[in-house]
């Protein structure tokens, strides 16, 4: 899977671009606030209709403008896709695959695979356990579109479920089925989750043995409010009723897949508690390295990799592992210089030089 083409019209500092990006490695070199990071939020905006870096789109717009244009011409193995998708200030997109309009972001989802790093991702390790549960769910999202369904499902009832738990007065009768719909839906989720994190340590062992010389093992574990995993569905819906009195005391909804969490274990010391900053980078690295891999073995192809002005933030030894893991991966890198990237640039290599919002190659 590689990226052919990507527009932009009014996209944050960019007027107009039009770019044609090569099969390999793609880099984007300039100084820091010229727009380098817009381009590759551009294309992640592509995979999932949402920005990496904000929630409130009217943000990727131009402030000079009215709406923003994005348009992604995808070269797949089986078929070629283009992605076009129009945003408003007022919030509404337009979404469109192969000039057909779609109606619901989860048909968008998985239409173009893409794994991106950048330093914020550090926030996976260190950061509150709903960081990392936003990684489990953008990923298995984009290889699963049953598990986003599912999600949204999930979501849905458990917001509602938490207005009746709000409300004066209580209808039981409600909490029983929003329970038993509950227990239904974060069912397939913990099973989807419990799935990714056994091929994130079949393949991230590997990948982080690489990265550290076989000095270090990495080790994922999923932790769930549940501790039954037999019958994750009767397990869910018997804590739910069980811990009725206290979410009706609390007012929300203390059970299930939107409470768990997962750690991360170097040499089974706990990474976010005891870990160095290296090794917290380098578990990062390895569940992005990981993730290519998984979406390979499932999907028969690499998914497009990002990598956000992170090399800089990297020693020598994961540099190397980085900018030498990467030949049949199309990649696009942003930089401010490329002095550490001669040695694995090769003729197929295209650099663009980014300035002020225009872009020459």
């Amino acid at each position: 899977m590689h990226i052919k083409r990507l527009m932009l019209l009014n996209y944050r500092n960019y007027k107009q671009l039009t770019i044609e990006l090569g099969k390999h490695v793609n880099v984007f070199m300039g100084d820091n606030a010229q727009g380098k990071t817009n381009v590759l939020e551009a294309m992640y905006y592509c995979g999932f209709a949402r920005s990496h870096r904000t929630n409130k789109d009217r943000e990727l717009i131009n402030w000079e403008c009215d709406k923003t244009f994005i348009s992604l011409d995808i070269g797949k193995e089986r078929l070629d896709k283009r992605i076009d998708i129009t945003i408003l200030k007022d919030g509404k997109k337009a979404i469109k695959i192969n000039s057909i309009k779609i109606n619901k972001i989860g048909e968008l989802v998985g239409t173009f695979n893409v794994v991106m790093f950048s330093p914020e991702d550090l926030r996976i390790v260190k950061e509150s356990p709903g960081v990392r549960r936003k990684f489990l769910d953008m990923e298995l999202s984009q290889l699963n579109k049953r598990y986003y369904y599912n999600l949204v499902q999930y979501n849905k009832v458990l917001n509602e479920r938490n207005i009746v738990l709000k409300k004066r007065t209580l209808d039981l009768s409600m909490l029983d089925i929003y329970d038993i719909q509950l227990a239904q839906f974060g069912e397939y989720i913990i099973k989807e989750r419990l799935n990714y994190i056994s091929k994130l340590n079949e393949h991230g062992k590997a990948v982080h043995k690489d990265i550290t010389s076989g000095k270090e093992n990495i080790d994922f574990s999923y932790i769930s409010t549940i501790k039954e995993f037999s019958n994750i569905r009767e397990a869910l819906l018997q804590s739910l009723e069980k811990n009725r009195a206290k979410d009706m005391e609390k007012r929300i909804t203390s059970i299930g897949p939107h409470r768990d969490d997962f750690s991360i274990f170097i040499n089974g010391i706990d990474a976010k508690s005891y870990g160095s900053q290296g090794q917290q980078r380098t578990s990062v690295l390895t569940m992005k390295f990981a993730s290519l891999r998984i979406i390979k073995a499932l999907i028969g192809e690499y998914p497009v990799l990002l990598l956000d002005d992170v090399l800089s933030e990297l020693d020598f030894n994961r540099k190397r592992y980085v900018l030498s893991s990467i030949q049949d991966i199309q990649t696009i890198i942003t930089c401010t210089g490329i002095e550490d990237l001669t040695d694995y640039l090769d003729k197929n290599a295209k650099l663009f030089k980014v300035n002020e919002g225009v872009i020459l190659a």
